[in-house]
């Protein structure tokens, strides 16, 4: 995903950046605490997006790769697609999200997950939280 760079020099934003992900630098969050890992997009990416009117998701079973497009997100201001932090095959995707995309604006590292990955053995290359924090800031 691709921000505009149209606030680079406001303030910086009064972001919650969770320490137990890790991040890209595409604004995806990814929880490998849990087996199968768990991926969403960031509150930055939630903000930057506005409300979300639609998502697509991938079918479970789907092999994704790091960096392939595996979201499509669609809000009245723009459409993005998310950008895979991690490569595997993909066992759930949330079906409240598709219903419901604001849920994804109202709680992105909780309610608002996208998908569970079952991850590949290659250790991919994320952001610790201090490291997104750089990027977004």
């Amino acid at each position: 995903m691709t921000m505009s760079d149209d606030n680079e020099n406001e303030q910086p934003l009064n972001l919650d950046i969770p320490d137990h992900l890790e991040y890209s630098a595409e604004h995806a969050w990814v929880d490998r605490s849990v087996d199968p890992a768990i991926i969403g997009i960031t509150e930055y990416a939630a903000d930057q997006l506005g409300e979300l009117v639609f998502v697509d998701l991938p079918e479970p079973g789907a092999r994704v790769e790091a960096g392939d497009e595996i979201v499509e997100l669609e809000s009245s201001k723009a459409v993005q697609p998310l950008i895979s932090p991690v490569a595997g095959t993909v066992k759930y995707v949330n079906r409240d999200v598709a219903d419901d995309p604001s849920v994804v604006n109202g709680d992105p590292y909780g309610e608002g997950w996208l998908l569970k990955v079952e991850l590949d053995d290659d250790e991919p290359e994320l952001l610790s939280a201090d490291e997104y924090a750089k990027v977004v800031r």
